[in-house]
C-alpha cells in the first residue's frame, strides 16, 4: 500500500510539473524584438558589395506625401544588381516564416507610402550606380541607365550628345525605375506616349530574387508586367530607353480661357493636328484675383503689359500651356508655325504669355518652384495628391461638378488638366486607362498647411478628394486613377477590371510570396510562425490568390 501511494504521488507530481511547463510557455515564445534581432542577424550574413543600415532608417519611413510613416527594419544600399538579388532571394527562401517584405525607394516622391515597407527592407535605389549611364547614338539612339538614376541626370548626360529621351514627367528629381513602374506622363505624352511606351529593354529582379533581362522579344510577359506594374512583379535595376535629337530652344506659351468648352476643344484639336506643338498641358485657376500668385504660374518673360494687368475677378479660368521646340537657325519658320497654330485657338486675346528658354530650362521648370517652396518651409508638408484619368465624353460633366461646385471656393495647389491619346499607350503593359480613344489627366496637386484646421488643412483636402472620388463613382464616369491608391484588394480589383485576372497571374509567376511593394496594399504577405520548411503560401485559383496549408512546400 505504501509503495502504491508513492507511485501515485510521483505520477501526480509529474502531471503538475507538466502543467507548470505548459503554463510557462508564453514566456519562452520569441518576442517581436527577438524576431527582429534574428532577422537583422540573418541579413548581416549576406556578402554584399554595398551594405545595410539598421539604425538610421527613419528617413525611409517618409515620402513626399508626408501622410504615411512605416518604419522598416533595414535599408539596403546596393552597389550592384547582385546585392538586390541576394537580398530578395534570401527573404524568398525564408518563406512565410518571416513577415519581411521589400520596397524599392527612388527619390521618395510617392504620396501614399508606396515606397515604404513596414518592418521590412527598403532598397535605396539611388545608391545603385551599375551600370553607369551610356548613350548609344545611331539611327535609333538609346541610353542605358540604372533604375535608380534621376531623370535630371539622364537629361544632362544625353544632352552632351545632342540627344534626349522622348517622354518626360513635369518634375525631374525622380528615378527612371520609379516612373516606369507607374507610366511617366507629361505634356509630350499625347505625341510620344508615356515613358513606358519608350523603353527597349529592362533588367529586372523578380520577387524570387531572379535577375532577368526582358524586352518585347525576350521574356516579354515580364517586360510588360513590370512597365506600369506598380513595383508588384520586380525591381527595375536597369533600363534601355529611346532617345531622339534634342532641340536647343523652346518657345514657351500660355493663354487663358474663361470658357471650359473652348478650352477643352482647343486642346483636343491641338493633340490631333499633324503639325502641332511639342508639348501641350493645361491647368485650372480657381478663385484667384491675380495670376502670378500661383506657383505653377511663375512665368518670367517680358510679358505683354495687358497680360500682367489682366485680372480674373475671382472667376475660374483655364490656362493652356504649349511649347514649340526649335534651333536658332530655324527660328523664323517656327515663329510662323506658332502664329498659325495660335490663330486657330479661341483664347482671351489679351492673355498671351510668350517667352523663349533653353530646352534644359523648360524641362526642369518645376525645380525653380521647388527651390522657392523649400526656402519658405512649404515643400516638406503633407501632399494629399489625387490624379485621375477621365474619358473625353465625360470631361464636361466632371468639370461642371468638380470645378464649379466641389472646388468652387477653394484651391490649395495647382490643378492640371490635359488630354492624352490612348493610341500612344501600349495595352500590353500593366497600366490601366479609360476605354475611350482620348482621355484627360486631371491632377489635384494640393499642399496642406501643417496644423491648419481650415480649408488649407489636411483633413479638409482629404475630404475634398473623397467628394471628387464619390462623384466619379456615383456618376459612373469610367474614371481610372493614375498613381492609384486603394486600401483593399476589392478596390484594386475594380480598378483593374478585366485586367485583374492577368495581374494576379503575373503576381503568382513573378512574386508568389507577395514580397515586393507592400506599400501599394494590393497583395499582403502571409505569415506562419509555425512553418516547417519553406511553405508556398499562395496559389492561383480562379483568378484569386488563396492560402494553402503549412504542409505545402515551395517547389
Amino acid at each position: 500500500m505504501i509503495i502504491l501511494r508513492c507511485i501515485g504521488f510521483l505520477f501526480l507530481s509529474c502531471i503538475a510539473a507538466r502543467m507548470n511547463t505548459f503554463s510557462n510557455l508564453p514566456s519562452i515564445i520569441p518576442t517581436a524584438s527577438d524576431l527582429e534581432s534574428a532577422i537583422i542577424s540573418s541579413l548581416k550574413t549576406l556578402k554584399l558589395d554595398g551594405h545595410f543600415s539598421f539604425d538610421n532608417v527613419h528617413h525611409a519611413a517618409m515620402d513626399f506625401g508626408n501622410q504615411s510613416h512605416s518604419l522598416p527594419c533595414a535599408i539596403l544600399h546596393p552597389e550592384s544588381v547582385s546585392d538586390i538579388a541576394k537580398t530578395i532571394k534570401h527573404i524568398f527562401h525564408m518563406g512565410t516564416s518571416s513577415m519581411l517584405t521589400v520596397a524599392a525607394r527612388g527619390h521618395g516622391h510617392s504620396v501614399q507610402g508606396q515606397s515604404q515597407a513596414h518592418g521590412g527592407v527598403v532598397i535605396n535605389m539611388e545608391s545603385l550606380r551599375e551600370p553607369e549611364m551610356q548613350v548609344h547614338a545611331g539611327e535609333l539612339p538609346f541610353m542605358d541607365v540604372s533604375g535608380g538614376e534621376l531623370l535630371i541626370n539622364i537629361l544632362h548626360e544625353s544632352l552632351k550628345y545632342g540627344l534626349a529621351p522622348k517622354s518626360w514627367t513635369d518634375y525631374l528629381r525622380l528615378t527612371i525605375g520609379g516612373t516606369l513602374s507607374n507610366a511617366g506622363i507629361s505634356g509630350q505624352a499625347f505625341q510620344h506616349g508615356p515613358q513606358i511606351s519608350n523603353v527597349y529593354q529592362l533588367e529586372v529582379v523578380t520577387g524570387k530574387g531572379e535577375v532577368m533581362n526582358c524586352s518585347e522579344k525576350q521574356n516579354a510577359d515580364l517586360f510588360y508586367s513590370v512597365l506600369g506594374g506598380l513595383g508588384q512583379f520586380g525591381i527595375i535595376a536597369h533600363a534601355r530607353i529611346a532617345l531622339e535629337p534634342a532641340p536647343k530652344m523652346v518657345k514657351w506659351i500660355r493663354v487663358l480661357y474663361s470658357n471650359f468648352s473652348k478650352f477643352s476643344e482647343d486642346q483636343e484639336y491641338l493633340i490631333s493636328a499633324e503639325n502641332t506643338f511639342d508639348y501641350i498641358e493645361g491647368f485650372v485657376i480657381i478663385n484667384k484675383t491675380g495670376l502670378l500668385n500661383n506657383w505653377r504660374s511663375s512665368f518670367n518673360p517680358q510679358d505683354p503689359v495687358q497680360a500682367r494687368q489682366f485680372n480674373s475677378e475671382g472667376k475660374t479660368l483655364y490656362c493652356l500651356e504649349m511649347a514649340k521646340n526649335f534651333n536658332p537657325d530655324e527660328n523664323d519658320i517656327r515663329n510662323q508655325e506658332v502664329e498659325s497654330l495660335l490663330s486657330q485657338l479661341r483664347y482671351i486675346p489679351s492673355t498671351l504669355f510668350l517667352t523663349e528658354v533653353s530646352y534644359l530650362d523648360f524641362l526642369d521648370r518645376v525645380h525653380e518652384s521647388e527651390i522657392k517652396l523649400r526656402s519658405k518651409g512649404l515643400w516638406e508638408v503633407p501632399h494629399p495628391w489625387l490624379n485621375l484619368l477621365i474619358p473625353r465624353t465625360r470631361i464636361h460633366e466632371f468639370a461642371e461638378e468638380v470645378f464649379g461646385n466641389i472646388l468652387r471656393n477653394t484651391s490649395n495647389g495647382p490643378i492640371l488638366i490635359y488630354p492624352l491619346n490612348k493610341s500612344r499607350w501600349d495595352g500590353r503593359t500593366s497600366a490601366v486607362t479609360p476605354e475611350e480613344d482620348i482621355f484627360y489627366l486631371v491632377a489635384f496637386l494640393s499642399s496642406a498647411v501643417p496644423a491648419s484646421t481650415g480649408t488649407d488643412g489636411l483633413e479638409h483636402l482629404l475630404t475634398q478628394n473623397k467628394r471628387i472620388l464619390d462623384f466619379c463613382e456615383t456618376a459612373r464616369l469610367g474614371m481610372k486613377q493614375y498613381l492609384p491608391h486603394y486600401t483593399n484588394q476589392e478596390e484594386w480589383q475594380t480598378h483593374f477590371g478585366p485586367h485583374w485576372e492577368i495581374f494576379v497571374q503575373r503576381k503568382s509567376a513573378y512574386d508568389p510570396l507577395a514580397i515586393l511593394a507592400p506599400g501599394q496594399k494590393i497583395f499582403q504577405k502571409q505569415y506562419h510562425s509555425h512553418n516547417i520548411g519553406l511553405p508556398y503560401n499562395q496559389y492561383l485559383q480562379k483568378g484569386q490568390l488563396k492560402h494553402i496549408t503549412k504542409n505545402d512546400r515551395v517547389l
